[in-house]
Order: C-alpha cells, then sequence, then structure tokens
C-alpha cells in the first residue's frame, strides 16, 4: 500500500487530501500517469511544474517506489 498526499492547489481541485492505493508502481511517475488516467480533476497533475516527495524527501518523478512508501504531490511555490 501507498499513502499519496496531495497538497495545496492540488487538494483543492481534487477535493482530497490523500489516499492509499496498492499496486505495481515502479516510480512516482507510473504512479501519477495512473492517477491522471482518472481523467477530469486528475489531470491537474500532468502539469509540468509538479513537485513530489518521496517519504518526506523532495524527490523527481524517476524515483523508485516500494511498499509502505509515502508520497507527496503539490505545486511548485512562486513568491511576488
Amino acid at each position: 500500500m501507498i499513502r499519496v498526499q496531495y497538497f495545496a492547489r492540488y487538494r483543492e481541485v481534487l477535493g482530497c487530501d490523500e489516499e492509499q492505493l496498492s499496486g505495481d508502481f515502479a516510480s512516482l511517475d507510473d504512479l501519477r500517469v495512473h492517477l491522471v488516467a482518472r481523467g477530469g480533476v486528475w489531470e491537474v497533475l500532468a502539469e509540468q511544474n509538479l513537485m513530489c516527495a518521496r517519504n518526506q524527501e523532495l524527490c523527481g518523478l524517476d524515483e523508485p517506489l516500494a511498499e509502505d512508501d509515502e508520497v507527496a504531490f503539490f505545486p511548485t511555490v512562486t513568491g511576488g
């Protein structure tokens, strides 16, 4: 089981802050592609500037996943 958390705008758009998923996801990108394939609002996770973390450490989409990992998706933060 992989725990997936959504933060900031993603949480608002998706209408949920976390979920647990079972599946054979080799990488964060495999997981992201699975989520985007849900269609509709889930396509927000296809954004180019998506940031992610695995087990509370920033990483890239090529990061491998393992059972019991915690994944977080969040948009980039901009200042002004």
